[in-house]
């Protein structure tokens, strides 16, 4: 008996081998870097609907009745019935999606694409799924992005043309449509991703690497994982997923947009992103939970978009240190404010943003804004659960009461919460980079090079605005990260609101003009010229600050990894 389990584990350990998700076409290079959880998340994507969510009858149709789980003490017969099963019943739903991309390709700004331009079209694949039987296919924003001719091939080798419906780059969620008979589509069926736990089967299928309808087999590793979007093109301001789901089945390059499903074969998830060093799976696999999914979907299939909520703030979670900085207790958890953004409701209603800076284990860190300890009465412990919370449970317009902690003393204000600003060229851009390309490049330390910056593209306004000639081109730097390279070095965030093309611009910053002497025309460029560089590198900045040029040295860092 003892081998016969012993049997199973080895066959478990096998099926781990397998592969799952993103859209990679020939040249694609996966960038794998997270946000800390101080990054600017101004509100949230949607996060985890209530316990009772289930697919709306309208939407999802029923898959056939399969209802074994995968038996504790079972053998390994049993084992690949059920995953036989799985496969069965979910592949005609995944299909592999090709599309020709312009030059404002998806692969800009991507989970698993680098940050570089492409000068001409290209091909790229990803996964999607059938959602109902009107030929909704759904698949990742990143998929899709840009691209100028989608095609949808299923399972048969059925090819047909598809066209955009609607995207919502903050959710990394689109859907395409194709022209087929009812009796022709198999829509999934959605699953509860609200009751996943740690250690559940999860199961992947799509298309890696193009190998189409190819199935990957694991665990849930984590739950409630946060995942940080860029919208299209590099340009708009930073979000984080919320209630992401973490996986060790193999997900690679080429299904994202697929599938990951439970024990039963229903979606729990959209496999969307990979933590690698590799360009390929490591065991870190994410995927948007159903419920952000079930929430998005169907105003894409109504409208073409969807109104996130938003609050208007950045900051982080309350830790031990910064509590006891605050004279607080120490053991006192919330969301730390530490900036507002003019304009937004937080500012109309009155939340305040940190004021101080303090060294903390040799680095600077602000405090002393406002701690939000509960939202309509429901707890808050760290930033992550403010973000879902406001994505799950509130909408558009929606007044909700905030229960917060100001100089050590409690109080509530009400705030009414507006639809999230779209993207837009005047926004900040969230400079994540891709891993160095070139390895002969000075420095050794392992990692993708962090400068912890938020900014924009220089143009005549803002120039005009910051007393500067209106041909003057950089990196305007709106925003500093706690604690990263950038604050370490004394680069200084913009500190002055002003209004161009009826937006509320923040303006004062330092503006980055040239790194290690090459000059620097915008974000982008400069991001170019630091993809080249590595972890533990100095490099050396040249700024414009309050109108003078002065050099500024910077050791950049290794990009944090996502946490809970």
């Amino acid at each position: 008996m003892k081998s016969r389990y012993l049997l199973m584990t080895i066959v478990m350990i096998v099926a781990l081998a397998l592969s799952a998700c993103s859209p990679a076409a020939l040249s694609a290079a996966i960038n794998t870097a997270a946000v800390p959880n101080t990054a600017v998340a101004s509100s949230s994507a949607p996060a985890a609907a209530p316990n009772t969510a289930v697919a709306p009858s309208s939407v999802s149709a029923t898959a056939p009745n399969t209802t074994s789980r995968v038996p504790a003490l079972g053998s390994v017969a049993d084992m690949e019935q059920t995953l036989e099963q799985i496969y069965a019943q979910v592949n005609p739903s995944v299909v592999l999606i090709q599309v020709v991309e312009g030059q404002s390709s998806s692969t800009q700004g991507s989970p698993f694409f680098g940050n570089q331009a492409p000068s001409q079209p290209q091909q790229a694949l990803g996964s999607g799924f059938v959602w109902d039987k009107d030929g909704h296919i759904v698949t990742n924003n990143h998929v899709v992005a840009g691209a100028t001719k989608i095609s949808v091939t299923f399972y048969d080798g059925t090819t047909v043309p598809a066209t955009v419906v609607g995207t919502d780059p903050d959710s990394d969620l689109a859907v395409v449509k194709v022209n087929m008979t009812a009796d022709q589509l198999q829509p999934v069926t959605m699953g509860d991703s609200t009751q996943v736990k740690v250690g559940q089967l999860s199961v992947a299928i799509g298309n890696p690497f193009g190998n189409q309808n190819s199935m990957a087999v694991g665990f849930i590793s984590a739950i409630a994982r946060s995942l940080p979007v860029d919208n299209s093109n590099g340009q708009g301001l930073s979000y984080t997923i919320p209630d992401i789901i973490q996986t060790d089945a193999p997900i690679n390059p080429g299904n994202s947009g697929g599938v990951l499903t439970d024990d039963q074969g229903k979606v729990i998830g959209v496999t969307s992103a990979i933590d690698s060093l590799v360009r390929a799976s490591s065991g870190v696999g994410f995927a948007i939970p159903a419920a952000i999914v079930q929430k998005v979907i169907p105003e894409l299939i109504k409208s073409g978009h969807f109104d996130h909520t938003w609050l208007g703030i950045s900051g982080g979670s309350l830790i031990p240190e910064l509590a006891t900085a605050m004279n607080l207790k120490s053991d006192q958890r919330g969301a730390l404010i530490n900036q507002v953004t003019a304009g937004g409701p937080a500012e109309k209603a009155g939340l305040h943003g940190s004021d101080q800076q303090i060294t903390l284990d040799g680095q600077p860190a602000s405090v002393g804004g406002d701690v939000i300890i509960a939202i309509d009465s429901q707890t808050v412990k760290t930033f992550d659960d403010l973000v879902s919370y406001l994505a799950s449970s509130t909408q558009v317009n929606q007044t909700v009461t905030l229960t917060i902690l100001r100089n050590g003393q409690q109080q509530t204000l009400q705030v009414t919460l507006a639809a999230r600003p779209k993207s837009d060229t005047q926004q900040p851009q969230q400079l994540q980079l891709p891993q160095p390309s070139n390895p002969n490049r000075r420095g050794n330390t392992s990692g993708t090079p962090w400068l912890g910056i938020q900014g924009l593209t220089m143009s005549s306004d803002i120039a005009t605005a910051m007393n500067l000639p209106a041909d003057q081109g950089g990196a305007l730097i709106e925003q500093v990260q706690p604690g990263s390279p950038a604050e370490q070095a004394g680069l200084q965030g913009s500190t002055k609101s002003v209004t161009i093309n009826g937006q509320d611009v923040m303006v004062g910053g330092d503006v980055v003009t040239a790194i290690d002497h090459q000059n620097v025309t915008g974000m982008q460029d400069l991001q170019t010229v630091l993809q080249q560089d590595k972890v533990g590198q100095k490099v050396t900045l040249t700024i414009l600050r309050d109108g003078k040029q002065q050099a500024v040295t910077v050791t950049l860092a290794a990009r944090p990894s996502i946490t809970p």
